[in-house]
């Protein structure tokens, strides 16, 4: 199965994408940790894809095709792409590389967004995310410290939003047309939203 997990930043695609992957078997695919690893790397893609997320946009289109073909060339049984495509062009091109089964569109609304994204804490090590509010300790069960990530602030989450409204969302048509979108309520527990995707996928199936 070839599966987009969609949705505003904050939405919990991440969190969602691990259960999804284990239960199916699926390689998961997260464009974003790819380009923090790049970042990390001081790479050239990552050297320019830093230039533009510190200010909370998107990195251009031909930086994140070349980092997806590299991820999709050992996918040979399908996949889970999280946080791409995040623009109408980068959906036409994917469409041109693979046929996509569903597209999973976790859905959440702003003011739960920034409060979930300013009291998040990562984990240095494996990627894994924290609360503030409900995790007070310091490091993750694999050992790796947790940090706040620079640009999880309110005005840079903020701005993300604005662009993930005009630029990201419209993919959401793209994919209606195609009638591969599957709504999901991203509110709730992390149990509760795995649950309606569980029945998403059995609906897909069933198609």
């Amino acid at each position: 199965m070839k599966i987009v997990l969609f949705g505003p930043p904050g939405a919990g695609k991440g969190t969602q994408a691990e259960h999804i992957s284990n239960m199916y078997g699926l390689p998961h695919i997260s464009t974003g940790a790819v380009l923090r690893r790049n970042i990390e790397e001081k790479t050239q893609i990552g050297l320019v894809a830093l230039q533009y997320i510190e200010r909370g946009r998107l990195a251009p289109d031909d930086v994140m095709m070349d980092v997806l073909k590299m991820e999709l060339s050992g996918c040979k049984k399908g996949f889970l792409l999280d946080g791409f495509p995040r623009t109408l062009a980068q959906a036409e091109a994917l469409d041109k590389i693979t046929d996509v089964d569903v597209v999973l569109n976790i859905e959440i609304d702003a003011d739960s967004v920034v409060e979930r994204i300013v009291n998040r804490m990562v984990c240095s090590k494996c990627g894994k995310n924290y609360n503030k509010k409900i995790h007070s300790h310091t490091a993750c069960d694999c050992g790796g410290e947790l940090i706040v990530r620079k640009d999880d602030n309110e005005e840079v989450v903020r701005e993300r939003l604005r662009v993930y409204e005009s630029e990201t969302r419209p993919v959401t048509e793209h994919y209606l047309k195609q009638n591969k979108l599957a709504h999901i309520d991203g509110h709730g527990t992390i149990e509760e939203v795995f649950e309606r995707i569980k029945q998403a996928l059995y609906d897909y199936d069933k198609k």
